[in-house]
């Protein structure tokens, strides 16, 4: 954990080692869905999580969580011992940290470093739901798809994202079939390679 969060304390270590749970996850397994009360607080210290929200029949993507990051809407939550707005989901097999948010007030108080964390996941994700805003107002779904995929590109260290024409469409609350016409578009102009359950960015 002092590798992942380096400006941790050792005694911070020690007590989040000693009173809280690690988990590991599956891929594809949701963690938490809109409505739930919030419990606990995930820290991702391995893997990835994608976040989104949903309206009738469609989803859409706000933010991924990585290694060193949290859900700040899941903290939001969790301090006032409320209800989830978001959906949480493993993208692989992810190992996460537990926070118990009765707790975690107090050692916000105790450990000013947790506050270093949560504050640095607010600028984090709020500069992400800009982005997501910001595509979806200004950009056309080529544009919106083809930098969803940098971006995964970005995450996974690859240009090769294996995902399906339905996961895009769903991080794009649009349909498969939108997705695919706008892949094979993307493709004639050289800017990536179709293959079976993959994408290769050029």
């Amino acid at each position: 954990m002092k590798n992942i969060f380096p400006f941790f304390k050792s005694e911070l270590i020690i007590l989040l080692t000693r009173e809280c749970e690690i988990i590991t996850v599956p891929t594809q397994q949701e963690i938490l869905r809109k409505g739930q009360y919030v419990k606990v607080i995930p820290v991702v210290l391995k893997g990835l999580l994608r976040v989104y929200t949903t309206h009738e029949d469609k989803e859409l993507l706000l933010y991924h969580i990585k290694s060193s990051e949290s859900c700040v809407m899941s903290f939001a939550a969790g301090i006032k011992n409320g209800t989830s707005e978001i959906y949480a989901q493993t993208l692989e097999k992810t190992e996460i940290l537990l926070l118990p948010a009765q707790r975690l007030k107090k050692w916000l108080e105790q450990y000013p470093e947790l506050n270093v964390l949560f504050n640095l996941q607010y600028e984090m994700r709020y500069a992400d739901l800009l982005h997501t805003i910001e595509n979806m107002v200004f950009h056309k779904m080529d544009q919106r798809v083809l930098s969803l995929l940098h971006d995964k590109a970005t995450l996974s260290n690859t240009k090769i994202i294996k995902i399906s024409h339905q996961a895009l469409a769903d991080d794009l609350a649009t349909s498969r079939e939108v997705i695919s016409r706008i892949l094979k578009k993307l493709e004639n102009e050289n800017k990536l390679v179709l293959s079976h359950q993959s994408i290769k960015i050029l």
